[in-house]
């Protein structure tokens, strides 16, 4: 247990209080005017410590700044470059202005919300998401040192992110872009492999089974900034997908004359970097191809993996091999990102479902029709 003790100032008496902290370390409290106030106080102190609640003073006027700071820097460590650039980039814009250089324990959820119901007026939700991601999260790391004893951030009203429609392209939509395109075969092998930009640029020679008809998806080439970063694929695991027969030959003239630990795309000493969005090789191809098509749609290289998908489907594939060839972490992803694919699933089941009935209602007054004769 504490102690009280009075001790006189120029204003009278006061009280200070002795305790010690959950760690053993001793601190005090002093200023009470009663010693009423002063063992009031040392109570709620022995009751947060025996419930685990204890909140040092002292740990609570740390700022954000300082926790954020090294909220991020551990993230560097753990995090693809690419979503951390992200973070890093949403911490130094958005959210160390603002809270930086409040204490932690200043800050309020009101205030908060304020902050982002304004942020979403002139920035896109998925940075407004993005910021208030941050900014929770380093509560949390203080809610768990015991700095304050709830996030204030959480429970904040947020923006609703929009869905994209996806642009699908059929097969002759596929084909028309490839032979307007300067990269033809990369085109093509996005198209019907489902691999991600990154993932394709990461091949290598050595990671193709042409006999097999496989490619091994083991390494991911994003850019960061303006440098291409190689790293492991999305989900951190390898996987096996399989190639159409007729891109064989294709990839056979790409690996033709190149070392095993080359590139496959490209000239094998470096992984391709994805076009520029507006004036690169593939948004050139597209422009291209709406000219000779005025129904084909405004794609982009990701645009190709959501047509894989769309193929697969259309061609008799289940949610579980579209899964595997895409390498969702789940089937339920899978289903999530591309529920429209399988509408056509769902009619199937209800056709299915009716057949049946009838069916079985039909052989049932069949078999009664007998048995009354």
């Amino acid at each position: 247990m504490g102690s009280v003790n009075s001790y006189v100032t120029a204003s009278g008496k006061r009280y200070r209080v002795r305790f010690r902290r959950p760690d053993g370390t001793q601190t005090d409290r002093r200023g009470f005017k009663t010693k009423r106030d002063a063992e009031l106080f040392l109570s709620t102190v022995e009751i947060s410590k025996a419930k685990g609640e204890f909140i040092d003073v002292a740990a609570a006027t740390v700022r954000v700044s300082e926790l954020g700071s090294a909220w991020i820097r551990d993230r560097q460590q753990v995090m693809k470059p690419s979503t951390f650039r992200s973070l890093e980039s949403a911490w130094r814009i958005h959210v160390e202005p603002k809270w930086g250089r409040r204490p932690v324990s200043d800050l309020r959820h009101s205030d908060i919300q304020a902050w982002v119901s304004k942020m979403a007026i002139s920035q896109s939700a998925t940075n407004v998401l993005r910021s208030h991601g941050v900014l929770a999260g380093i509560l949390d790391a203080a809610v768990r040192d015991r700095r304050i004893s709830a996030n204030p951030a959480r429970g904040v009203l947020l923006p609703r992110k929009g869905t994209k429609p996806k642009a699908y392209l059929s097969h002759p939509q596929v084909e028309l872009l490839a032979q307007v395109a300067r990269e033809s075969t990369m085109v093509r092998f996005l198209a019907y492999t489902g691999l991600r930009w990154g993932e394709a640029a990461g091949l290598r020679v050595r990671n193709c089974d042409l006999a097999r008809r496989r490619v091994l998806v083991v390494d991911n080439a994003v850019m960061v900034g303006t440098t291409v970063v190689v790293g492991t694929p999305k989900s951190h695991k390898s996987r096996s997908v399989p190639i159409p027969a007729f891109l064989n030959s294709e990839l056979e003239r790409l690996t033709r004359g190149k070392p095993e630990t080359a590139y496959l795309f490209g000239t094998g000493e470096a992984p391709v970097r994805l076009p520029n969005s507006k004036d690169g090789w593939f948004a050139s191809a597209v422009r291209r191809a709406q000219k000779i098509d005025e129904t084909f749609p405004r794609v982009t290289p990701h645009d190709l993996r959501h047509s894989a998908a769309s193929l697969a489907v259309s061609a008799g594939a289940n949610v579980k091999a579209v899964q595997r060839m895409l390498g969702h972490a789940s089937a339920a992803m899978t289903l999530d990102v591309y529920s429209d694919l399988f509408d056509d699933d769902l009619d199937a089941v209800a056709d299915r479902l009716d057949r049946a009935r009838f069916d079985s209602n039909v052989g049932k007054m069949w078999a009664e029709g007998l048995s009354s004769e």
